[in-house]
């Protein structure tokens, strides 16, 4: 009995990689989007992220301080939550909605389910999903370059309108303050993973199968035009990259990676093309954030040897 090993209790590494840096390194892949989404709509999108970053961080505050429960606005997961929601909001919303916004996303989806590791669903996307269904007018009122409220790249695709794919690219466009420029999105997308924030896996499957959905099913076969419109419009990059990469609501096995991204194409090319919005992101990767369990359940590995019998 003595030469038995004594095994500890997990975990069994140690990192000097924490939540903190993990968070910080995201706020710090979305500046570019963040930037270019204050130059695009002007002063209103910066008092939009900026309502929504304080409204998160205070909601997380006054709970712990209420609950008596230790601090961790410290770890900026509050900030990443709140930055991402006000990069999904138009600029052309009052005040109160992020501020409506960051409470449910912090309070609801977040600290009433035991802090951060502990949701189920990414508190910025269910907070944008609950405002778009409370607050749909004001929710799909999308500023254009000249001011005045015009229709997404989507919108015009859904039309049968060709888009000006430079525009896309760069973000000259309408729609919500961080979703415009593709290219600000990948320069963060490429930072992320080169510090190994995320992986490839699940963004770049993600990407690859709505793209072989629109083939399929789209109705414009190999249409160039129309599959980069799709690509680069609307929020796929932003979710692809930023959201659907959450540690908490995404699996954890490469297996898991692999389905959890070919659904979310399957069901955002679903909800694109046959939803009653153009757009399908967000709602794809809510859904899919509730079928983690499932995905991990069918997914984690076998443990390696077999439960010897007792002896009689």
């Amino acid at each position: 009995m003595d030469n038995l090993y004594n095994v500890s209790v997990s975990p069994h590494t140690r990192s000097r990689t924490t939540t903190a840096i993990i968070m910080q390194d995201v706020v710090i892949a979305l500046i570019p989007a963040s930037i270019f989404g204050i130059f695009n709509f002007g002063i209103n999108a910066l008092l939009i992220i900026l309502t929504s970053v304080v409204a998160s961080i205070l909601t997380e505050y006054i709970y712990e301080k209420a609950m008596k429960k230790p601090l961790t606005t410290g770890d900026y997961s509050a900030v990443v939550t709140g930055l991402l929601l006000g990069l999904n909001l138009p600029a052309s919303v009052p005040l109160w909605i992020p501020v409506i916004g960051s409470i449910f996303a912090i309070l609801v989806v977040k600290m009433l389910y035991g802090g951060i590791g502990q949701n189920f669903m990414n508190p910025a996307l269910a907070a944008r999903c609950f405002l778009v269904i409370s607050f749909a007018g004001r929710m799909n009122n999308y500023i254009a370059l000249d001011g005045v409220s015009g229709a997404t790249p989507l919108a015009a695709l859904r039309a049968g309108e060709s888009v000006d794919l430079m525009n896309l690219f760069i973000g000259r466009t309408a729609g919500t303050i961080g979703e415009t420029s593709a290219v600000a999105i990948l320069i963060g997308a490429v930072y992320l993973l080169a510090k190994k924030v995320i992986t490839w896996r699940i963004p770049v499957l993600y990407l690859a199968s709505f793209f072989i959905f629109l083939v399929l099913f789209g109705g414009h076969g190999f249409d160039l035009g129309f599959l980069t419109g799709h690509l680069l419009g609307g929020g796929l990059m932003l979710g692809a990259f930023f959201m659907a990469t959450d540690y908490s609501s995404s699996p954890i096995t490469r297996m898991g990676h692999i389905l959890y991204g070919t659904v979310l194409g399957i069901l955002t090319g679903i909800f694109r093309l046959y939803g009653a919005s153009p757009e399908g992101v967000s709602f794809a990767i809510i859904f899919c954030n509730l079928l983690v369990p499932l995905i991990e359940k069918v997914t984690l590995p076998n443990m390696f040897g077999k439960e010897a019998k007792a002896s009689e």
